[in-house]
């Protein structure tokens, strides 16, 4: 995973032709940017997007900020040259890419290897771009825990709810479903993710402008276990980066913990106010306070 900041919360999202938007969000508090080759541009735009990226990209110095980029699927027209060109042009920059509409392990094994081929033949380190799956489809739901296993590039599992609630013709109508509408799918994503030791990142929300529905998205994501969340704004970050972050009182809880537990004679039993703190308990305060730590709660 990158090395420049591992917290990935707020994932935002950008049109790659708007080299504008990208030079604007380097300076945000986003933990990564995501610049698209897909969805929002139209067949016409995409090969000068390519280049527009690439451009773009090359301006800048990228040493503190986490760079993916999306490319188109693989069953387009697009997406080895979205691969080929962009890698062998600034593929130093990239940290990671994204491979959207995922059907199958063989969309992301096709991918890796593409990848492994590009980078061999630069001289660069093998594996040194990560992939994360965007699974959207019901068919790709449906192999996910297959999907993340396929390779070990894979970094993490993100949630598409539009595309996917079209794959499964589902009725946009949210306030008509008795429950919450996402979460037999936001809770498949995060299971495989994490049984695959994955990030689970949630899709853009689909009503951007809706701050109250936003916010509250971003906490049932977080319930679930998700890590962070793509956003479309720049004024959904401080949203995201608040609610995928440990509380003030959470980081010291897992610190307690984990110092009680470390500090505990083997031959005895680790509590604190009388509950025992078991091995999984210790596991989960961990993460938190690594979290914490990233965060700068520490």
């Amino acid at each position: 995973m990158s090395q420049k900041n591992v917290l990935r919360r707020s994932h935002l999202g950008i049109p790659g032709n708007e080299s504008q938007l990208i030079e604007e969000a380097i300076g945000s508090d986003a933990d990564e940017l995501f610049i698209d080759l897909e969805d929002s541009l139209a067949p016409s735009e995409k090969c000068d997007a390519r280049t527009e990226l690439i451009e773009t990209i090359g301006k800048h110095d990228w040493s503190e900020k986490t760079l993916t980029y999306r490319i188109n699927g693989t069953d387009t027209r697009w997406w080895h040259n979205d691969i080929i060109e962009v890698i062998d042009a600034v593929g130093t920059a990239i940290d990671s890419l994204i491979v959207p509409k995922v059907q199958s392990p063989s969309d992301i094994k096709t991918v890796a290897t593409l990848l492994k081929t590009v980078e061999t033949n630069l001289g660069s380190s093998v594996g040194s771009v990560e992939i994360s799956a965007q699974i959207e489809t019901a068919a790709g739901m449906d192999v996910i825990s297959e999907v993340a296993d396929a390779s070990s590039r894979l970094n993490a599992l993100i949630f598409g709810p539009a595309d996917y609630a079209t794959s499964i013709g589902a009725s946009h109508s949210v306030d008509e479903y008795p429950g919450h509408y996402w979460h037999y799918p936001l809770s498949r994503v995060s299971q495989a993710a994490a049984s695959a030791g994955l990030l689970a990142i949630g899709g853009p929300h689909t009503e951007p402008y809706d701050s109250q529905g936003f916010q509250q998205a971003c906490r049932t994501e977080a319930a679930l276990g998700y890590d962070g969340k793509i956003v479309v704004h720049p004024e959904q970050i401080a949203t995201v980066n608040r609610v995928f972050s440990p509380t003030e009182e959470e980081a010291a809880r897992a610190q307690q913990i984990v110092e009680t537990f470390e500090s505990t004679p083997s031959e005895e039993v680790a509590a604190i106010d009388g509950k025992i703190i078991d091995q999984e308990m210790y596991e989960m305060a961990k993460r938190i306070r690594s979290k914490a730590e990233r965060s700068g709660l520490y």
